[in-house]
């Protein structure tokens, strides 16, 4: 087979059909009310014919916000470098419909100068991001956690300069706390370089950015949010509901740990998975659209490890609304209120 004879990558013409795309806070960017995250899965020893199916699966679907860091793989850097090869020979005839993010902030190499909220740090990190990726630019480029040893200051103008230079059109913040949030957005505002959007973690079971007002605080500064873990890495699935598999992210993970799973917990589960029964959904749909219907949501950050589960979070689509009575029952079962 010669060069002529490939068969080229063909997205589904009807990708935007179904799929919704809410205003990023108050900025004239829209993200797809599903983003897909690549924490997970696309590094380096992982089978890239598999993650090629993931991100395309996710294309034809019309999700077109794709989110990476510098230091997602493992190795750190992988992930990017895998999304720059599947850029550069699938989609790259499709880059203005697509939105990639990258991040810094957790350690990516040896020294003093690899970690933190430095101007040496960020800008370096993005620069070796943009190398990996294949691009001049990233639509969002996120500063990953707040660094204490760094002036805020310092961090916030690198940001904005990263703006001002063309390598990132938008910029975001992500594990910031509301505090930390509303003095990033005092500095940036006398840069005259907005925020676009926070990045926390947030699902039924950790309501931290809800309660904490994070959200609220997002919200009143015009920033978007896109939440990560909004099935609790995999708890709020069927999954779990009989034990814990053998290869799942509860026996091999560092960050899900199996002694989390308790009894008490799979029956919260089990009640979950029977409500979102009675709304014709799977628990994993109904935990994605519980989380978008907090109205500071813009977006939901979902992972994948094959192109099934990125089908199955889209069906959240179907039943995106919930009743008051819904609300109430999903609040008894996680809260006991």
């Amino acid at each position: 087979m010669d060069m002529t004879d490939k068969i080229m990558y063909e997205p589904n013409a009807d990708r935007y059909g179904k799929m919704k795309y809410p205003y990023c806070g108050k900025s004239g960017l829209r993200l797809p009310v599903i983003s897909l995250g690549l924490w997970q899965n696309f590094g380096e020893g992982d089978d890239f014919e598999n993650q090629k199916r993931m991100v395309l699966c996710a294309f034809d679907h019309g999700i077109t916000h794709f989110d990476i860091a510098n230091n997602y793989g493992p190795p750190g850097g992988a992930a990017e470098l895998n999304f720059g090869r599947i850029l550069h020979h699938e989609l790259s005839a499709y880059r203005n419909e697509l939105v990639i993010s990258t991040k810094a902030g957790f350690p990516m190499w040896r020294g003093p100068y690899g970690d933190g909220g430095s101007r040496k740090y960020l800008i370096s990190s993005l620069d070796a991001s943009l190398t990996r990726l294949g691009l001049d630019y990233v639509d969002i480029f996120y500063h990953h956690r707040p660094d204490h040893a760094t002036p805020l200051e310092e961090t916030m103008m690198a940001l904005s300069d990263i703006v001002k230079s063309g390598r990132a059109l938008y910029i975001g913040l992500s594990n910031y706390t509301k505090e930390q949030l509303e003095d990033a957005v005092k500095i940036l505002k006398e840069l005259k370089t907005p925020l676009l959007i926070i990045q926390p973690r947030y699902n039924m079971i950790d309501r931290a950015a809800e309660e904490t007002g994070l959200l609220k605080a997002a919200s009143k500064a015009g920033a978007g949010c896109i939440c990560y873990s909004p099935l609790a890495q995999g708890i709020l699935t069927d999954k779990y509901i009989n034990g814990i598999p053998e290869g799942s992210r509860a026996s091999k993970s560092r960050f899900l740990r199996a002694s989390s799973i308790t009894p008490e917990l799979i029956e919260k589960i089990k009640k979950l998975n029977e409500l979102a029964a009675s709304r014709g959904q799977t628990l994993a749909q109904m935990a994605l659209a519980w989380v978008k219907n907090n109205p500071a949501v813009t977006s939901v950050l979902i992972g994948a490890s094959r192109p099934e589960q990125i089908d199955d979070a889209v069906g959240m689509m179907e039943h995106p609304d919930f009743t008051a009575e819904e609300l109430a029952e999903i609040d008894k079962i996680i809260l006991g209120s």
